[in-house]
């Protein structure tokens, strides 16, 4: 990022790298005209850890507590992609329950994950209350996640097929409490913040993000959304069981710190609307698919000399493959 230099005196200023205890971390390379920033330059790989070559020699059952670290802040998704590939390829048919369930986590998880960007944007421009209000209501969703998983992150509870375990009794009331509690705290925050002038003023017209540059740049989800284009992948893809509940994209066109922060805040209701129709309409049956499933690609296949057998589901789930000049 470089933009035209008006002063002569420079300011470079390291932002990080932080300890590497702290998630996430990075490091910027910050160059400063006065008050304006010049240029970024970004330092990445930190925390690097070769996620895709660990991936390789384990079978899928035993791969899936590493992916929720990918990111700690929303791990049901991290799960569900790295279980709906292989559904996708053998197509193995997930009971109507245990999509049900899975719609429910992944939107506890995205209110979760919003709530956190919350509150420390919240702190960052000076506003400190809200970021104590906005962590209680993330612990409920953490009691939640601990009650249904065991875990209150972390919680390894996607499986091809289905889900590790059916919901606790008197789980989905505890569920429908927190929606209808949490319904009211979004109003509060509305008071509170969304109409506050100071708060306006400081995040009003502020770091404009257009949707070509948005584009260009690969940004995805609220970053995308709140630079004015209506892209949502529940609603593209389909997967697991969106496309039968009632539910908008949220997004703006403004492009600023202010778009970005509506749209978070309407997604949550978005997400409570959706977690609500699921809990009502949460279907009987099983929860996970027991159905042991394999296939395997034509005779003697040849991608770049390698031959590939995809084996088995609930045995032990292994991409097995050889090269025809070592064996």
């Amino acid at each position: 990022m470089k933009r035209p230099v008006t002063g002569k005196d420079l300011m470079i200023v390291n932002m990080g790298p932080h300890h590497p205890s702290m998630h996430g971390v990075l490091r910027l390379i910050v160059t400063l005209d006065g008050e304006d920033v010049v240029d970024c330059e970004p330092i990445l790989g930190y925390l690097h850890r070769g996620m895709e070559k660990i991936a390789e020699n384990r079978a899928i059952i035993q791969y899936l507590p590493y992916v929720t670290r990918w990111d700690y802040l929303a791990t049901m998704f991290t799960e569900a992609i790295t279980v709906n590939g292989p559904e996708q390829l053998g197509n193995i048919q997930v009971p109507k329950r245990a999509s049900y369930i899975r719609v429910i986590m992944l939107e506890l998880s995205r209110i979760a994950s919003h709530l956190l960007w919350l509150g420390p944007f919240m702190a960052d421009i000076g506003a400190q209350t809200p970021f104590f209000y906005i962590f209680r209501e993330r612990e409920f969703v953490y009691d939640l996640f601990e009650a249904a998983t065991g875990m209150r992150m972390m919680h390894n509870f996607f499986r091809i097929g289905g889900i590790a375990a059916d919901l606790p009794y008197g789980w989905i009331d505890k569920c429908l409490d927190f929606c209808d509690y949490f319904l009211t705290e979004v109003v509060e925050y509305q008071k509170l913040i969304t109409r506050n002038p100071i708060f306006l003023e400081r995040v009003e017209g502020v770091g404009i993000i257009g949707g070509e540059e948005a584009i260009n740049w690969g940004l995805s989800g609220p970053m995308l959304r709140a630079s004015g284009i209506p892209w949502d992948l529940r609603k593209v893809d389909r997967y697991e069981s969106y496309d039968e509940f009632e539910w908008e994209i949220q997004w703006q066109k403004q492009g600023d710190s202010l778009a970005r922060y509506l749209v978070r805040l309407s997604e949550m209701t978005e997400s409570i609307k959706i977690i609500q129709q699921a809990l009502e309409g949460l279907p009987g049956g099983p929860y996970e698919n027991l159905e042991s499933r394999g296939f395997d690609k034509k005779r003697n296949p040849e991608w770049n000399d390698f031959e590939y057998r995809f084996i088995s589901k609930n045995l032990p789930l292994l991409l097995n493959y050889r090269n025809k000049n070592f064996t």
